[in-house]
């Protein structure tokens, strides 16, 4: 039988340790088992993209055993389109998206992530999402710092959102809170799918 986890501090105790499995279970893959979710996750990401030109799209870069999406930004600057990075600029604040490109010197920014020194803000048209899990119907485990969901919230109109993650990071649910944000398409190395919601 399903735990309630309604309560709020219940709920929370329940992502930190799901959250907490999940990273040490991607940091167990080896190189081969990474390069070729990455390889089918970036297949998948080219074939969603198409020939047009997707506008700006926010990528990310990889941290602790995150995969990797420089193939569909790489693809994205090919299509005439713009690539930016996240990046925590203040706490609790919306993140700022900025731009990249192969040349882009990158440093550590919030966490550790990289994120590029220089670049202007963009404002994305599309959100490559990393998730640690994820459930059937979009919703996404991240660090915990929230910075995705106040981020988007606070955009208008709202970029498309595409989770990226690995199948073994699938869950039965993630007991969504009020402030979770749903991913629109969610990306893993068996393809892209829809969520139901």
């Amino acid at each position: 039988m399903e735990r309630d986890l309604s309560d709020v501090d219940e709920g929370a105790a329940w992502r930190r340790r799901q959250r907490e499995r999940l990273i040490a279970d991607r940091l167990t893959l080896s190189d081969a088992a990474r390069e070729a979710a990455e390889a089918a996750i970036a297949r998948a990401l080219v074939a969603h993209l198409g020939l047009t030109n997707p506008g700006v799209v926010a990528g990310y870069w990889p941290h602790r055993g995150e995969p990797a999406v420089l193939g569909a930004m790489l693809r994205v600057m090919d299509l005439g389109g713009q690539v930016a990075l996240p990046a925590v600029v203040l706490p609790r604040e919306p993140m700022e998206f900025r731009a990249w490109g192969p040349q882009s010197k990158l440093i550590p920014g919030w966490g550790g992530v990289l994120v590029p020194q220089f670049g202007r803000p963009l404002r994305p048209d599309l959100l490559l999402v990393p998730m640690v899990g994820f459930d059937s119907k979009g919703y996404r485990l991240g660090y915990g710092g929230g910075h995705y969901d106040r981020t988007v919230a606070a955009m208008s109109p709202r970029p498309t959102l595409i989770g990226v993650g690995l199948e073994r990071a699938r869950l039965k649910t993630l007991h969504p809170q009020p402030h979770d944000i749903p991913m629109d398409l969610i990306v893993t190395e068996e393809g892209l799918q829809t969520p139901g919601r």
